[in-house]
């Protein structure tokens, strides 16, 4: 949809109020303000996860709006009627002073509109995983890579209390030296393992099929995949793997300093051609750190666990994480929050957590929200947010190549393996690319 030019001239005062400066390699101005001034935000994705990241930036002015479905994107401009509306995040990209996007595409576009954004100069807030492919990653690792913008990954547990008190306590040495952790999710809880229908019902007049699919192979509309169901869809999604890990894993990630693995190898259902399994275990070796040592990761989904027997009577929840140190176990019962727990009890009775010292955030959204501002730094920046994200999507290539990968990060590749690259990097629809 084309901008009122009534609000173009609005944007483009709103433009010459700021101060504008221009950072080295970046195709356009950035605005330097005040921590009380206002940032100029663009929604690209305003149903499901878009919504809640509109409400997360609603203190803002949000001057734009873009949504494939018409449906989803009106109820959005009911709220925010004085937003410019779009069905192609990229005619969004060219409003004159739009300072910052939030990015809530299925997978499969993540990457496109971010990368965009940040080579336009937009800072740019994107939900997890941050992308659809290994690759992606490391290419908006790459991009994003000295330009002076606010980045976020829509890992929300990252900005959590417990977050921080889990890592303060793993780094305290109260466990010991940690080797193997345990994590695991009740994902799916949508369709997976199945094959590809074959009715081809109408195209809802409200959805453009045509930029729905964006970079992904072409096929006909199906509501077995718009709008919630593409999470188990190779061609859109990245499964229970993608959905759930950047959450589940993100505090082993940050407390362990994981970095990249060096073996990920992955068992579950025959692969599929179409979707994601409807369970998997991955294990993922990762190499001795500095003084830190090896670590053995294991991946559980679809309603797979560890050994009831391991919790010491303690109830396993649907979503968790278990760190087995030297001297006894921490079990997170959740994705990222909730009462953590030291095992077994009689050993951790009295026990006193370290001081805090890693600052609370003001939020997930508001700590963005204030790096756009200022340059203060985000905790789930894109330098830390791709090497998680490349780390969690080797489970889905192991997976898909059936046998164990051996990965050299560096040049992006299994050294043993050449069908994984044509998972690490997938082919982009024509007129799409990176």
């Amino acid at each position: 949809m084309s901008t009122p030019l009534h609000r173009r001239k609005f944007l483009q005062g709103t433009a010459a109020a700021g101060t504008a400066f221009f950072v080295p390699g970046l195709a356009g101005p950035v605005r330097a303000q005040g921590a009380n001034e206002k940032l100029n935000v663009g929604i690209i994705g305003a149903g499901g996860r878009g919504a809640a990241n509109l409400r997360g930036v609603s203190s803002q002015n949000v001057v734009a709006l873009c949504d494939v479905d018409d449906e989803r994107l009106s109820k959005a401009a009911r709220e925010y009627p004085k937003a410019a509306t779009f069905q192609d995040f990229r005619k969004l990209l060219e409003l004159p002073g739009l300072d910052a996007v939030t990015v809530s595409t299925p997978d499969h576009m993540h990457a496109f509109a971010t990368v965009a954004a940040l080579q336009l100069g937009k800072h740019v807030y994107c939900e997890k995983p941050l992308t659809h492919s290994v690759y992606e990653a490391r290419r908006i690792a790459e991009v994003a890579a000295g330009k002076k913008l606010a980045t976020q990954m829509g890992n929300q547990g990252h900005s959590s209390t417990t977050s921080r008190r889990i890592v303060e306590l793993i780094r305290s040495g109260a466990l010991g030296q940690i080797r193997e952790v345990h994590a695991w999710t009740n994902r799916p809880v949508w369709p997976q393992g199945l094959e590809r229908p074959a009715d081809t019902p109408p195209t809802p007049g409200s959805v453009n099929w045509d930029l729905w699919l964006g970079s992904a192979p072409e096929r006909p509309y199906n509501p077995a995949y718009h709008p919630f169901k593409w999470r188990g869809w190779w061609d859109f999604g990245t499964g229970a793997l993608g959905d759930m890990a950047c959450h589940v894993l993100d505090a082993a990630f940050w407390a362990l300093k994981l970095g990249a693995p060096i073996s990920v190898e992955a068992e579950g259902p025959k692969p599929h051609a179409e979707t994601a399994p409807k369970w998997m275990l991955i294990q993922y070796e990762f190499p001795a750190r500095g003084d830190l040592p090896p670590v053995k990761l294991t991946w559980y989904d679809g309603g797979k666990l560890p050994p009831a027997e391991w919790f010491d009577g303690e109830t396993v929840n649907d979503n968790g994480t278990l760190y087995v140190g030297e001297r006894g176990k921490l079990y997170v019962p959740s994705e990222y929050s909730g009462a953590f727990k030291l095992l077994p009890k009689e050993r951790f009775a009295g026990f006193q957590p370290p001081a805090p010292s890693i600052p609370d955030s003001p939020g997930h959204h508001a700590e963005w929200i204030a790096a756009c501002k200022s340059g203060s730094p985000t905790g789930s920046n894109f330098a830390y947010a791709t090497a998680l994200t490349e780390a969690v999507l080797l489970g889905n290539v192991a997976y898909r190549c059936g046998e164990k990968l051996t990965w050299d990060s560096a040049a992006l590749r299994a050294t043993n393996c050449p069908q994984a690259e044509g998972f690490v990097k997938r082919e982009y629809r024509g007129g799409w690319s990176l």
